[in-house]
């Protein structure tokens, strides 16, 4: 339930939740479902319930045996604030959190109404990154309910970025990712849509990370924007 990640923004994925439902246009060719449904027929034990929300307690105790500081995704075959995740699980994935401060942990979610519901019931800690998904114009208003968390460091995966962004609230944002979508069935994305987000964050002095292009064989089309790579990480890591 955990492994070195090829995510570009971080080095070790950690998933004591697998399973997701579709809420946005954002889900529609959900890469984590096709994974989770290949490992289901592959007898892997923890897709048992293919894309089914399932909460792995077997799981909660893997960052506690790594000793060499790590940047870990949580979550990246699911989502932590989904319903169906019971708010006792997540305080039980933020108590492993707190435990293992030598870690960083990157908490990304759609599901931004429930985390302004419950997010006074939980222990904001330094080393835990929160960030919402922004997939396009439609989905923006994810930002407003993110800025009122206590994360110590927020921030914006516009990824897989399906439209334009003309308006979002950039103020309080802590680090910026944008990506295309990759895989079977992947949309287009639009420099100028990137640019928008870029020009406004160059504004602002947040950091931009810009993850790929995307399409079918995104190897192929690479990372570079504008003719250079772009792998700033918030101020508060670099320090």
């Amino acid at each position: 339930m955990a492994q070195n990640s090829t995510i570009e923004w971080t080095e070790s994925t950690w998933n004591p939740v697998t399973g997701c439902t579709k809420i946005s246009s954002g889900c529609k060719n959900c890469y984590a479902e096709r994974l989770a449904l290949r490992l289901q027929a592959m007898g892997n034990r923890n897709y048992k319930n293919g894309f089914a929300v399932t909460m792995h307690h077997h799981a909660l105790d893997i960052p506690l045996k790594w000793k060499k500081p790590k940047m870990v995704f949580v979550n990246s075959m699911s989502d932590l604030f989904h319903p169906e995740v019971s708010l006792d699980f997540i305080e039980k994935v933020f108590n492993v959190i707190e435990k293992t401060p030598q870690h960083t942990f990157q908490v990304l979610t759609k599901r931004s109404e429930r985390l302004v519901e419950i997010q006074k019931e939980l222990k904001w800690l330094d080393n835990l990154w929160l960030g919402v998904s922004i997939e396009n114009e439609e989905c923006s208003y994810r930002v407003n309910h993110l800025l009122k968390a206590n994360a110590r460091v927020k921030f914006i995966s516009f990824e897989p970025l399906i439209g334009p962004v003309d308006f979002v609230k950039l103020e309080g944002i802590d680090w910026v990712i944008v990506g295309g979508e990759s895989g079977p069935g992947a949309r287009p994305m639009k420099q100028e849509w990137v640019d928008k987000i870029r020009i406004e964050c160059l504004k602002k002095d947040i950091p931009f990370f810009f993850k790929q292009w995307g399409g079918f064989n995104k190897k192929k089309n690479g990372r570079l924007l504008n003719g250079k790579t772009w792998d700033e990480m918030p101020r508060i890591h670099a320090v």
